[in-house]
Protein backbone atom coordinates (compact mmCIF):
# COMPACT_ATOMS: atom_id res chain seq x y z
CA UNK A 1 0.00 0.00 0.00
CA UNK A 2 1.49 3.42 -0.55
CA UNK A 3 2.25 5.84 2.05
CA UNK A 4 -0.61 8.43 2.17
CA UNK A 5 0.55 11.91 1.56
CA UNK A 6 -0.19 14.58 3.72
CA UNK A 7 0.08 17.54 1.51
CA UNK A 8 -1.98 15.82 -1.19
CA UNK A 9 -5.09 14.94 1.35
CA UNK A 10 -4.68 18.70 2.72
CA UNK A 11 -5.30 19.90 -0.88
CA UNK A 12 -8.15 17.59 -1.15
CA UNK A 13 -9.56 18.63 2.79
CA UNK A 14 -9.24 22.73 1.39
CA UNK A 15 -11.41 21.75 -1.84
CA UNK A 16 -14.15 19.66 0.15
CA UNK A 17 -14.29 22.26 3.16
CA UNK A 18 -13.81 25.53 0.27
CA UNK A 19 -16.51 23.82 -2.11
CA UNK A 20 -14.69 24.08 -5.42
CA UNK A 21 -10.80 24.19 -6.67
CA UNK A 22 -11.16 28.18 -7.28
CA UNK A 23 -12.16 28.82 -3.94
CA UNK A 24 -9.56 26.66 -2.54
CA UNK A 25 -6.75 28.13 -4.59
CA UNK A 26 -7.21 31.79 -3.35
CA UNK A 27 -7.44 30.03 0.11
CA UNK A 28 -3.83 28.52 -0.60
CA UNK A 29 -2.45 30.72 -2.65
CA UNK A 30 -1.71 27.94 -4.93
CA UNK A 31 -2.84 27.46 -8.88
CA UNK A 32 -6.03 25.70 -9.82
CA UNK A 33 -3.88 23.14 -12.16
CA UNK A 34 -1.67 22.44 -8.97
CA UNK A 35 -4.07 21.48 -6.62
CA UNK A 36 -6.15 19.66 -9.16
CA UNK A 37 -3.21 17.87 -9.98
CA UNK A 38 -2.36 16.31 -6.34
CA UNK A 39 -5.97 15.78 -5.95
CA UNK A 40 -5.81 13.19 -8.79
CA UNK A 41 -2.20 11.86 -7.52
CA UNK A 42 -4.32 11.54 -3.86
CA UNK A 43 -7.08 9.56 -5.74
CA UNK A 44 -4.73 7.37 -7.72
CA UNK A 45 -2.56 6.40 -4.66
CA UNK A 46 -6.16 5.33 -2.47
CA UNK A 47 -7.15 3.87 -5.82
CA UNK A 48 -10.70 6.05 -5.46
CA UNK A 49 -12.38 8.51 -6.94
CA UNK A 50 -13.10 11.50 -4.16
CA UNK A 51 -15.23 13.96 -6.35
CA UNK A 52 -17.62 13.89 -9.00
CA UNK A 53 -18.78 16.37 -11.28
CA UNK A 54 -22.94 17.35 -10.79
CA UNK A 55 -23.23 19.90 -14.01
CA UNK A 56 -20.63 22.67 -12.87
CA UNK A 57 -20.14 21.69 -9.44
CA UNK A 58 -17.81 19.43 -7.29
CA UNK A 59 -19.53 16.62 -5.15
CA UNK A 60 -17.61 14.23 -2.60
CA UNK A 61 -18.50 10.74 -3.45
CA UNK A 62 -19.13 8.28 -0.63
CA UNK A 63 -15.28 7.52 -0.58
CA UNK A 64 -15.31 11.16 -0.66
CA UNK A 65 -17.22 11.93 2.55
CA UNK A 66 -14.97 9.15 4.26
CA UNK A 67 -11.82 10.79 3.43
CA UNK A 68 -13.08 14.17 4.31
CA UNK A 69 -14.61 13.11 8.10
CA UNK A 70 -10.77 11.39 8.76
CA UNK A 71 -8.86 14.20 7.10
CA UNK A 72 -11.13 16.81 9.11
CA UNK A 73 -10.18 14.48 12.65
CA UNK A 74 -6.44 14.84 11.15
CA UNK A 75 -6.26 18.45 10.54
CA UNK A 76 -8.33 18.93 13.73
CA UNK A 77 -5.74 16.81 15.66
CA UNK A 78 -2.68 18.56 14.37
CA UNK A 79 -3.77 21.86 15.62
CA UNK A 80 -5.01 20.51 18.89
CA UNK A 81 -1.58 18.80 19.20
CA UNK A 82 0.31 22.44 18.13
CA UNK A 83 -1.47 24.49 21.15
CA UNK A 84 -1.44 21.69 23.01
CA UNK A 85 2.32 21.82 23.21
CA UNK A 86 2.02 25.49 23.46
CA UNK A 87 0.61 25.23 26.83
CA UNK A 88 -2.99 25.94 25.49
CA UNK A 89 -6.42 24.37 26.72
CA UNK A 90 -7.56 22.91 24.22
CA UNK A 91 -11.38 23.03 24.98
CA UNK A 92 -12.15 20.36 22.05
CA UNK A 93 -15.10 18.19 22.98
CA UNK A 94 -15.12 14.83 22.59
CA UNK A 95 -18.12 14.26 19.45
CA UNK A 96 -20.01 11.45 20.41
CA UNK A 97 -22.38 10.34 16.96
CA UNK A 98 -25.01 8.52 18.66
CA UNK A 99 -28.53 6.37 16.37
CA UNK A 100 -31.46 5.15 18.30
CA UNK A 101 -33.78 2.54 17.12
CA UNK A 102 -36.76 4.62 16.85
CA UNK A 103 -38.69 1.92 18.77
CA UNK A 104 -36.18 2.44 21.88
CA UNK A 105 -38.04 4.11 25.14
CA UNK A 106 -36.73 7.41 25.44
CA UNK A 107 -35.98 7.42 28.86
CA UNK A 108 -34.04 4.27 28.29
CA UNK A 109 -31.72 6.20 26.08
CA UNK A 110 -31.80 9.50 28.10
CA UNK A 111 -30.34 7.05 31.12
CA UNK A 112 -28.25 5.36 28.98
CA UNK A 113 -26.38 8.39 27.56
CA UNK A 114 -26.29 10.42 30.65
CA UNK A 115 -22.88 9.05 31.58
CA UNK A 116 -21.35 10.39 28.60
CA UNK A 117 -22.41 13.70 29.58
CA UNK A 118 -20.81 13.25 32.84
CA UNK A 119 -17.28 12.91 31.87
CA UNK A 120 -14.84 15.62 32.76
CA UNK A 121 -14.22 16.58 29.41
CA UNK A 122 -16.81 18.29 27.22
CA UNK A 123 -18.94 15.85 24.72
CA UNK A 124 -20.56 17.14 21.84
CA UNK A 125 -23.66 14.59 21.49
CA UNK A 126 -25.44 13.77 17.87
CA UNK A 127 -28.17 11.83 17.89
CA UNK A 128 -29.88 10.21 14.79
CA UNK A 129 -33.03 8.13 14.94
CA UNK A 130 -34.42 5.41 12.52
CA UNK A 131 -34.81 1.59 11.52
CA UNK A 132 -32.12 -0.81 12.45
CA UNK A 133 -30.89 -1.44 8.95
CA UNK A 134 -30.46 2.48 8.31
CA UNK A 135 -28.62 3.11 11.27
CA UNK A 136 -26.28 -0.17 11.22
CA UNK A 137 -25.37 1.43 7.60
CA UNK A 138 -24.15 4.37 9.05
CA UNK A 139 -22.19 2.57 11.57
CA UNK A 140 -20.55 1.07 8.28
CA UNK A 141 -19.46 4.51 6.87
CA UNK A 142 -18.01 5.96 9.87
CA UNK A 143 -21.06 8.30 10.41
CA UNK A 144 -21.88 6.82 13.70
CA UNK A 145 -20.21 6.14 16.75
CA UNK A 146 -22.61 3.98 18.11
CA UNK A 147 -25.67 2.78 17.68
CA UNK A 148 -27.94 1.82 20.81
CA UNK A 149 -30.97 -1.06 19.52
CA UNK A 150 -33.02 -4.08 21.16
CA UNK A 151 -31.70 -6.11 18.22
CA UNK A 152 -28.33 -7.05 17.78
CA UNK A 153 -26.66 -6.50 14.90
CA UNK A 154 -26.77 -9.74 12.83
CA UNK A 155 -25.90 -11.41 9.16
CA UNK A 156 -29.12 -10.33 8.12
CA UNK A 157 -27.74 -6.54 8.38
CA UNK A 158 -25.20 -7.26 6.04
CA UNK A 159 -22.27 -4.96 7.61
CA UNK A 160 -19.48 -5.65 9.63
CA UNK A 161 -20.66 -4.67 13.44
CA UNK A 162 -19.89 -5.48 17.49
CA UNK A 163 -22.72 -6.08 19.29
CA UNK A 164 -22.04 -5.39 23.38
CA UNK A 165 -24.76 -6.58 25.45
CA UNK A 166 -25.80 -3.92 27.55
CA UNK A 167 -28.25 -5.57 29.95
CA UNK A 168 -32.15 -6.51 30.05
CA UNK A 169 -35.40 -5.81 31.62
CA UNK A 170 -38.84 -7.39 31.99
CA UNK A 171 -41.73 -5.66 30.56
CA UNK A 172 -44.49 -3.87 32.45
CA UNK A 173 -47.89 -2.64 31.57
CA UNK A 174 -49.46 0.69 32.24
CA UNK A 175 -52.96 2.39 31.74
CA UNK A 176 -54.71 5.40 33.33
CA UNK A 177 -56.50 5.21 36.57
CA UNK A 178 -59.12 5.51 34.99
CA UNK A 179 -58.71 2.87 32.31
CA UNK A 180 -58.13 0.52 34.81
CA UNK A 181 -61.36 0.89 36.64
CA UNK A 182 -63.13 -0.53 33.34
CA UNK A 183 -60.79 -3.20 33.24
CA UNK A 184 -61.07 -4.77 36.88
CA UNK A 185 -60.14 -8.15 36.21
CA UNK A 186 -56.83 -9.96 37.72
CA UNK A 187 -53.50 -8.96 35.50
CA UNK A 188 -53.09 -10.38 32.78
CA UNK A 189 -56.20 -11.22 32.07
CA UNK A 190 -57.31 -7.15 32.55
CA UNK A 191 -55.70 -6.70 28.75
CA UNK A 192 -58.65 -9.41 27.51
CA UNK A 193 -60.28 -7.40 25.04
CA UNK A 194 -59.24 -3.75 26.19
CA UNK A 195 -57.64 -1.51 23.78
CA UNK A 196 -54.10 -1.29 23.63
CA UNK A 197 -50.94 0.93 22.23
CA UNK A 198 -48.46 -1.41 20.85
CA UNK A 199 -44.67 -0.67 19.14
CA UNK A 200 -45.19 -1.20 15.44
CA UNK A 201 -45.01 -4.80 13.91
CA UNK A 202 -41.55 -4.47 13.27
CA UNK A 203 -40.00 -4.05 16.79
CA UNK A 204 -38.15 -7.17 18.75
CA UNK A 205 -40.94 -6.30 21.41
CA UNK A 206 -44.34 -6.69 19.74
CA UNK A 207 -43.34 -9.73 17.86
CA UNK A 208 -42.42 -11.34 21.77
CA UNK A 209 -45.56 -9.32 22.32
CA UNK A 210 -47.73 -10.95 20.22
CA UNK A 211 -46.43 -14.25 21.08
CA UNK A 212 -46.98 -13.93 24.64
CA UNK A 213 -50.45 -13.09 23.85
CA UNK A 214 -51.14 -16.00 22.19
CA UNK A 215 -49.50 -18.39 24.71
CA UNK A 216 -52.01 -16.62 27.73
CA UNK A 217 -55.05 -16.56 25.07
CA UNK A 218 -55.62 -12.85 25.73
CA UNK A 219 -56.41 -10.55 22.66
CA UNK A 220 -56.44 -7.32 23.51
CA UNK A 221 -58.12 -4.41 21.08
CA UNK A 222 -55.41 -2.94 19.10
CA UNK A 223 -55.95 0.40 18.74
CA UNK A 224 -52.76 2.07 18.17
CA UNK A 225 -49.01 1.40 16.48
CA UNK A 226 -46.26 3.49 16.95
CA UNK A 227 -42.67 3.94 15.59
CA UNK A 228 -41.96 6.60 18.02
CA UNK A 229 -42.07 5.11 21.90
CA UNK A 230 -42.65 8.96 23.41
CA UNK A 231 -45.91 9.08 21.28
CA UNK A 232 -47.02 5.54 22.15
CA UNK A 233 -46.69 6.53 25.40
CA UNK A 234 -48.41 9.95 25.44
CA UNK A 235 -51.88 8.64 24.08
CA UNK A 236 -51.09 6.04 26.61
CA UNK A 237 -51.20 9.49 29.05
CA UNK A 238 -54.26 9.97 27.60
CA UNK A 239 -56.00 7.06 28.44
CA UNK A 240 -56.27 6.11 24.45
CA UNK A 241 -55.07 2.20 26.04
CA UNK A 242 -52.95 0.33 27.75
CA UNK A 243 -49.09 0.14 26.99
CA UNK A 244 -45.69 -1.82 27.64
CA UNK A 245 -42.75 0.00 28.83
CA UNK A 246 -39.97 -1.68 30.14
CA UNK A 247 -39.85 -2.89 33.79
CA UNK A 248 -36.51 -1.30 34.75
CA UNK A 249 -37.97 2.67 34.15
CA UNK A 250 -41.41 1.76 36.15
CA UNK A 251 -40.94 4.70 38.64
CA UNK A 252 -39.67 7.27 35.87
CA UNK A 253 -42.97 5.69 33.94
CA UNK A 254 -45.75 6.44 36.48
CA UNK A 255 -44.09 9.77 37.78
CA UNK A 256 -43.83 11.58 34.01
CA UNK A 257 -46.74 9.89 32.57
CA UNK A 258 -49.45 9.84 35.84
CA UNK A 259 -50.29 6.22 35.00
CA UNK A 260 -50.65 3.13 37.10
CA UNK A 261 -48.61 -0.09 36.68
CA UNK A 262 -50.78 -3.03 36.02
CA UNK A 263 -48.41 -5.75 36.14
CA UNK A 264 -45.05 -7.53 35.27
CA UNK A 265 -44.12 -10.10 32.58
CA UNK A 266 -40.42 -11.35 33.41
CA UNK A 267 -41.05 -13.63 30.30
CA UNK A 268 -41.18 -10.87 27.92
CA UNK A 269 -37.56 -9.76 28.72
CA UNK A 270 -35.67 -7.27 26.59
CA UNK A 271 -32.64 -6.68 25.30
CA UNK A 272 -30.28 -3.73 24.51
CA UNK A 273 -26.90 -3.43 22.88
CA UNK A 274 -24.51 -1.00 21.96
CA UNK A 275 -23.14 -2.05 18.34
CA UNK A 276 -20.00 -0.57 17.12
CA UNK A 277 -17.99 -1.27 13.88
CA UNK A 278 -15.03 -2.07 16.12
CA UNK A 279 -14.83 -4.96 18.71
CA UNK A 280 -12.95 -3.15 20.98
CA UNK A 281 -14.80 -0.17 21.90
CA UNK A 282 -12.37 2.94 22.42
CA UNK A 283 -14.12 6.25 22.69
CA UNK A 284 -14.15 7.40 26.01
CA UNK A 285 -18.10 8.08 25.74
CA UNK A 286 -19.36 4.91 24.77
CA UNK A 287 -16.90 3.02 26.84
CA UNK A 288 -18.70 5.03 29.75
CA UNK A 289 -22.13 4.40 28.43
CA UNK A 290 -21.44 0.63 28.38
CA UNK A 291 -19.63 0.90 32.25
CA UNK A 292 -22.42 2.50 33.57
CA UNK A 293 -25.38 0.54 31.79
CA UNK A 294 -23.78 -2.76 32.85
CA UNK A 295 -22.54 -1.77 36.32
CA UNK A 296 -25.37 0.16 37.31
CA UNK A 297 -28.50 0.42 35.50
CA UNK A 298 -29.22 -2.57 34.11
CA UNK A 299 -26.74 -4.26 36.86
Amino acid sequence: MVSLNYHHLRYFWTVAREGSIARASLVSGLSKPTISGQIHQLEADLEEKLFAREGRRLVLTEAGRLAFRYADEIFSLGLEFQRSLKGHETGRPIRLLVGVVETLSKLIVQRLLAPALELPEPVNLVCREGRPERLFALLAIHELDVVLSDVPAGPPVGVRAFSHLLGGSAVSFFGTTELAACHRHKFPKCLDGAPMLLPSKDSALRRALEQWFDTEEIRPRVVGEFDDSALLKAFGQRGAGFFPAPSVIESDVRRVYQVRMMGRVEALGERYYAVSAERKLKNPAVVAITTAARDNFFG
